[in-house]
């Protein structure tokens, strides 16, 4: 029998790198040597001998991190040789490689990273309107190796060096190695405070060198704790509360 259809076009990417874009919403990882941490429960496909575990968060100390600031990702460890393919609720993959590099992300939008790529969660300065919003928390990915985030729709990358930046708390995923952060607060005045005000009181302003990632979707919850799985985004609860 001979099936005659146009799904050649979908056929296995062949790159020869570790992490490869399927399509815009499939990541491929070629598994040889070493593992990879994956978001939990986002393998979709695999082919050849795949084991996953889950490790935990890696060390009391950024489990009770994680546990106080509602930052981090539920992370799955894969190792084995074959092809693994993750994907996240059909959300726009992205992939970076870090050259012995540091970036700041939302816990939420981490796909997968090397095993060689170190993590932690950090509380950012975000000066006395940080103060007021109640803390402000990222997860900070260190060292050399491939890193996969997912967006909710095609980002923006902004140069923040090319001219004053600011970007919703909600919708900023990620910044590179060299950026500056300073929480703002813009009320638009009393006569917009007594109207209910305009819904943008809390903003990220950036500064210094480097890039950021803004995501056309503000359906985070943000202050107030709660968020998705893997995390409330950057801006966490206050610690111990």
């Amino acid at each position: 029998m001979t099936i005659r259809s146009n799904l050649d076009q979908y056929a296995e990417n062949e790159t020869g790198e570790q992490f490869t874009r399927q399509n815009s919403k499939l990541l491929k990882i070629e598994l040889a040597e070493g593992g990879v941490q994956t978001k939990r429960g986002s393998m979709v496909a695999y082919q050849g001998d795949v084991k996953f575990e889950n490790k935990g968060s890696g060390g009391i100390g950024k489990m009770l991190k994680k546990a106080a600031t509602g930052e981090g990702a539920e992370m799955m460890h894969a190792t084995g040789t074959g092809e693994l393919f993750v994907a996240e609720d059909a959300k726009d993959v992205h992939i970076l490689h870090l050259e012995n590099d540091t970036i700041s992300v939302n816990g939420s939008n981490i796909l997968a990273f090397n095993d060689s790529i170190s993590w932690d969660i950090k509380r950012l300065s975000g000066g006395a309107a940080g103060m007021m919003a109640g803390g402000l928390f990222n997860m900070q990915l260190s060292g050399t190796g491939y890193v996969a985030i997912t967006t909710d729709g095609p980002p923006v990358m902004l140069d923040v060096a090319s001219a004053p930046t600011f970007g919703d708390a909600q919708a900023v995923v990620m910044w590179s190695g060299g950026v500056q952060m300073q929480l703002k607060t813009d009320t638009g005045g009393i006569k917009s405070m007594v109207r209910g005000g305009t819904g943008e009181m809390y903003q990220m302003a950036f500064g210094g060198q480097g890039f950021i990632l803004v995501q056309p979707s503000e359906g985070r919850q943000v202050f107030g704790g709660g968020g998705s799985e893997g995390g409330s985004g950057l801006l966490g609860q206050v610690l111990g509360n």
